[in-house]
C-alpha cells in the first residue's frame, strides 16, 4: 500500500484504543506501519537490486521482530529528547507494550502490502516465494477517504467543542478511527468476494479454441467490480477486463492477445542475467520480447502481464515495472574454429527505456 495509508491506519488504531494503555503508542505505531519500507533505499545501488531487495527481509515474518526493535529505538531516542525539553507525555510510556504496539504495526504493514498484486515475501530469507492477494490497489481512495475522515474529522470536532466551552476529553477520536478501521475491512470483504467471482469468470471460459492454464484478476483503483484478467493458455497470454458484479468479459472486443515468442540464444542469456533472474523471481506473468537495435546489439525487455493496462483497449508501448537488458551477440570474434565468447549482457536497468 501507499505509505498515506500505512500511517493513516497506524493512528487510527492508536486511537481506537490503543492510545489509552501506554504514552508515545501512537508515534509508536505511525512509525511501525511505515517501517518495513526502509527498504527502497536498496534502490540507491541500482533499479535492478532494489527490485531484488524491495518487499524484501523487512516484509517478512522473521524481520518483523528486528523492525519493531528499531522502531522502538527510535520512539526512546524520541522520548528522552521529548523528557529533556520538558515535553514527555502525560501518560508514561510502557516499553514493553509499546514493543507488542510496534511488532503488530509491522506486520500489519505486511498484511496490507500482500493485499495488492505486487507482492510480498512473508517467509524470506528461508522461502524468497512471493505471494499476493491481488485484491486492493496499491492505493485504494476508498479505504484513504475513510482513513482520512477518521483522523481528521474528530479534530474538527473538537476544535467546534473548544469554541463553545465544552471540556476537552483526554482522548479524542476513538469513534471516528473504529468507523474508519470497519470500512477498511469492509472495502477488503468485498474486494476479496468480487475477486473470486472475477477469476471464477475467467476460468469458465475458452480463449481461441485454448483451455486457459491459469488465470488471474487484478484490482483497480476505484469501482470493485472491475478487474483486469489475465489468462495464460499453451501458447499465448490473454489481458482483457472483467466486470465481476455481471461476469460479463468481451474478449473479442477487449481482449489483447500476447503471443508466447520463441525462446532464442539472446533472450536465454538475457534470463541468465542478474536482472534475469530476480525479475522473473518477482514477475507472476512474464513476458520476454526482443528488439534489434541499430549498432547489432539487441533491447531484451522483461514484462509482467499483471500490470498491463487494459485501459483504452490498447497496450501501452512502455510497460511499467518493466525489465531492460542490452545483450552484444558478438562479444568477441571466433578464432581457430572456436566459436568465440557466450552472449554478454552488457547493461540493465528497471524502469523506462531509453528515448
Amino acid at each position: 500500500m501507499d505509505p498515506v495509508t500505512h500511517m493513516l491506519t497506524g493512528a487510527c488504531l492508536s486511537r481506537a484504543g490503543l492510545n489509552r494503555k501506554t504514552g508515545l503508542a501512537t508515534l509508536t505505531i505511525i512509525l511501525a506501519v511505515e517501517a518495513p519500507d526502509l527498504d527502497s533505499l536498496s534502490y540507491f545501488s541500482g533499479s535492478v537490486a532494489g527490485l531484488q531487495h524491495h518487499r524484501g527481509i523487512t516484509h517478512s515474518l522473521a524481520g518483523a521482530p528486528f523492525v519493531a526493535g528499531l522502531v522502538l529505538a527510535g520512539a526512546y531516542v524520541i522520548y528522552r529528547i521529548m523528557k529533556r525539553s520538558g515535553r514527555a507525555p502525560k501518560l508514561p510510556p510502557n516499553w514493553r507494550l509499546l514493543y507488542v504496539y510496534a511488532l503488530s504495526g509491522a506486520l500489519l504493514h505486511l498484511f496490507q502490502d500482500f493485499t495488492n498484486n505486487y507482492g510480498v515475501r512473508p517467509f524470506a530469507p528461508f522461502n524468497e516465494k512471493w505471494y499476493s492477494w491481488d485484491i486492493v490497489f496499491i492505493i485504494d481512495p476508498i479505504m484513504l477517504l475513510a482513513l482520512f475522515l477518521g483522523v481528521v474529522v474528530p479534530g474538527l470536532f473538537a476544535l467546534v467543542t473548544e469554541e463553545i466551552g465544552s471540556g476537552k476529553g483526554r482522548f479524542r477520536g476513538r469513534g471516528g478511527a473504529i468507523f474508519a478501521l470497519v470500512v477498511v475491512a469492509l472495502v477488503i470483504f468485498v474486494r476479496d468476494f468480487e475477486h473470486r467471482r472475477a477469476v471464477s469468470a475467467l476460468k469458465a471460459r475458452t480463449y481461441h479454441d485454448q483451455e486457459p492454464l491459469r488465470a488471474s484478476a487484478f484490482p483497480q483503483p476505484i469501482n470493485p467490480f472491475s478487474w483486469n484478467g489475465v489468462v495464460e493458455t499453451r501458447d499465448f497470454f490473454v489481458v482483457l477486463p472483467v466486470d465481476s458484479l455481471s461476469g460479463e468479459i468481451d474478449q473479442e472486443e477487449l481482449g489483447t492477445v500476447r503471443i508466447k515468442p520463441e525462446e532464442t540464444p539472446v533472450t536465454l542469456a538475457a534470463k541468465k542475467s542478474y536482472l534475469g533472474q530476480v525479475y522473473l523471481d518477482w514477475a507472476a506473468y512474464p513476458l520476454v520480447s526482443t528488439e534489434k537495435l541499430e549498432n547489432g546489439s539487441y533491447q531484451v525487455q522483461f514484462e509482467d502481464l499483471r500490470f498491463e493496462s487494459v485501459q483504452g483497449l490498447t497496450r501501452s508501448n512502455r510497460p511499467p515495472l518493466a525489465g531492460y537488458a542490452i545483450v552484444d551477440p558478438y562479444p568477441s570474434e571466433p578464432k581457430n574454429g572456436s566459436p568465440g565468447a557466450p552472449l554478454q549482457v552488457e547493461k540493465m536497468w528497471v524502469g523506462r527505456p531509453p528515448d
